[in-house]
């Protein structure tokens, strides 16, 4: 391994960018077609990609499966761990049925014993995590920011050198976001992040920054016994089993990135027993709820003052995007009236404070996703036949009274 700085013989020069080779950094599949579609074009050679999510989310699983799948297909990988001992590792890769001569692994903290790996030029290192390895030309311990800054400079210095893909696993902090110093997310080319709730079946991987193409895009994986199990057609996976014909639910077109999803919004309006009443939101903020609660009032000419009201987002999921308010009114004014929504209805749109109903972004996606699924009647902003102006227009066609 060489130290210090380089020479000025070794120095990199100005270069005419049309002379510039593309030779041996041509994209390869992972193994994995859904994941090389949401990268752009697979894994680069040369690139460095930042995963993180909250411990036991699934980040050590999902990556060996893919370190598995990119040996399977003849490419050596290094999956460099310094979280697990080998045998952890390999009964892992046992579990998940991924062994494969083209598999390597160490278990290490130090980044000396990683980049010795490197001499190899391996498709493909796997680091789990950039928080455990420590540099012996960085002061402090591992983890800490001076290190944590030297081990990925190093790192994403060294595998562009040898046009080997580097995946890094990082820390999150209780906020969710990424832990240690944010130049890590500005060196790499492409961020992803695993969410979900431990306690829930799914997982959202989603793409939060990529140099290879769109940052808006999301896969749905379910954890199971053999690892992580792509869900192939997401778009009513989120309702689960329902019963449409129960008074406070609402199905809601959601979009995140480019894909729409039909997500079940439920509400209980019950009487209240308490001096105030209560509010409460699940999968979703609660100042929202009490926003649309209030227009309700104003706009409807409708008295909450008696009843609490309790509203939350089914399947686990959780929105925070505004095409959720229609349905979240409907909901609500469902379980009101104690009258159920037409089975096969689904409702999106932004409600305002004056009641009225604002567009969306993805609305025709949204809409040929809705029409595809067979929904009907479908309840949009206007804008386009069918569509409504305002949340009266809601009440009266929905919650008619006789």
């Amino acid at each position: 391994m060489r130290t210090g700085r380089a020479s000025s013989r070794d120095r990199e020069k100005v270069q005419q960018l049309s002379s510039v080779s593309l030779q041996g950094i041509q994209a390869y599949g992972s193994g994995m077609d859904a994941l090389d579609r949401i990268l752009g074009q697979g894994l680069v050679p040369g690139a460095a990609l930042l995963m993180g999510g909250e411990p036991g989310i699934g980040k050590s699983t999902l990556l060996l499966q893919l370190a598995g799948a990119v040996a399977a297909a003849g490419r050596m990988v290094v999956y460099a761990s310094g979280e697990e001992s080998l045998p952890q590792i390999r009964a892992r890769a046992e579990r998940l049925a991924v062994l494969h001569d083209k598999l390597h692994a160490i278990a290490t903290s130090s980044l000396e014993d990683v980049l010795d790996c490197l001499e190899n030029s391996p498709a493909l290192l796997i680091v789990d995590s950039v928080q455990t390895l420590r540099s012996s030309e960085a002061e402090g311990l591992p983890g800490n920011v001076s290190q944590v800054r030297a081990v990925a400079c190093e790192l994403v210095e060294r595998c562009k050198s040898c046009n080997t893909t580097l995946i890094l696993v990082g820390h999150v902090t209780k906020d969710g976001v990424l832990a240690g110093p944010r130049l890590l997310e500005h060196m790499v080319d492409t961020v992803i992040s695993l969410e979900g709730d431990r306690r829930q079946m799914f997982r959202l991987l989603r793409v939060l920054k990529n140099r290879f193409g769109s940052n808006e895009e999301l896969l749905v994986f379910q954890m199971v016994q053999s690892g992580m199990e792509l869900v192939e057609d997401p778009s009513t996976y989120f309702l689960g089993v329902r019963d449409p014909s129960l008074s406070g639910t609402a199905v809601v077109m959601a979009l995140d990135g480019q894909r729409p999803f039909a997500v079940e919004v439920q509400a209980l309006v019950t009487r209240s027993y308490l001096s105030i009443p209560r509010r409460t939101a699940l999968g979703f903020d609660v100042n929202r709820l009490h926003l649309l609660l209030a227009v309700l009032e104003k706009r409807c000419k409708l008295n909450f003052g008696q009843v609490d009201i309790y509203a939350k987002v089914g399947g686990g999921m959780r929105l925070q995007e505004p095409g959720m308010d229609l349905a979240l009114v409907a909901a609500v004014l469902s379980s009101f009236y104690d009258v159920p929504l037409p089975a096969r209805a689904v409702l999106w749109g932004e409600v305002d404070l004056n009641g009225q109903i604002r567009p969306v972004a993805g609305n025709n996606l949204r809409m040929g996703q809705a029409r595809r699924l067979g929904y009907n009647p479908i309840l949009h902003p206007r804008g386009e036949k069918g569509g409504i102006g305002a949340i009266a227009e809601l009440g009266a066609r929905l919650f008619r009274k006789s």
